[in-house]
């Protein structure tokens, strides 16, 4: 475990019940997907940024657990831009790419409803233990104890993803063929890594199996996961950004139900 992981872990927002950030990421996330306006992003963006000041988590940290997010809203509205439905006025007309006033405010809104969707949800999880995460499941929201130990598992085989890789790479390298086509050997590596992962996944299996895990019976847990005031907070909070959002974009005249009529 690195030492932001650490961090991160023994944070406050560490000790909230997982199933409680997972309600609160969908209450933010709902209205953003309802509709497509800046209005209603950028207003649920703003109020996310003052909920990660709580999160507990530095701004370094911040970086670098979201960079791939920061990245992928631009390239998202820079797509829209280019190739969205066009209205009003053209700027820019070549064969397929129409940049219009149209598709550049629906680039606009798109690029704000990515950030405000992905951000809560990995800042959220970045406190979360799969170990934790499993027991609110099972404890808080009744699934199905079969279900919840085989996620469990699986979450802790992904950690081992990139120390497969790193072994694979440095096992290549030794034989002399790791430096030379670089799209070849990753594609090779690419197929050992899926088959090492589903010869460990098998063998992991008949372990669990072997072990009562799929026992059809009442399990108990070693540690209780507590549901109470700081888990209702966080909820509620998910729910004022939510509804804070609703409420200006309706306001303004800038709601756009996406499932409503053309």
């Amino acid at each position: 475990m690195t030492l932001l992981e650490t961090r991160a872990r023994t944070g406050a927002m560490a000790q909230i019940n997982p199933v409680a950030k997972l309600g609160a990421s969908a209450l933010i996330a709902l209205p953003l997907i309802l509709t497509l306006d800046m209005v209603s992003a950028a207003v649920a963006l703003a109020l996310e940024c003052v909920l990660f000041l709580f999160a507990g988590i530095g701004w370094r940290e911040f970086w670098l657990r979201t960079w791939p997010v920061w990245l992928a809203a631009p390239l998202t509205g820079v797509t829209i831009a280019l190739y969205g439905e066009p209205s009003g006025t053209v700027y820019v007309e070549w064969f397929l790419v129409r940049v219009s006033d149209g598709s550049l405010a629906l680039a606009g809104a798109t690029m704000l409803r990515v950030l405000a969707i992905a951000l809560p949800s990995v800042v959220l999880f970045v406190t979360v233990d799969p170990t934790d995460l499993a027991d609110g499941l099972a404890q808080t929201l009744r699934l199905p104890a079969r279900f919840v130990l085989g996620a469990l598992a699986g979450l802790r085989m992904v950690g081992l993803f990139v120390d497969d890789w790193r072994a694979l790479e440095l096992a290549r390298r030794a034989r002399g063929v790791a430096d030379r086509g670089r799209v070849r050997r990753f594609l090779g590596m690419a197929f050992a890594l899926l088959v090492l992962s589903i010869r460990r996944g098998a063998k992991l299996s008949t372990a669990m199996e072997a072990r009562g895990f799929g026992a059809d019976v009442r399990r108990t847990w070693a540690r209780p996961a507590r549901f109470g005031a700081r888990e209702w907070m966080l909820l509620l909070a998910g729910a004022a950004i939510s509804a804070s959002a609703i409420i200006a974009a309706v306001a303004t005249g800038a709601w756009n139900f996406i499932l409503g009529p053309a």
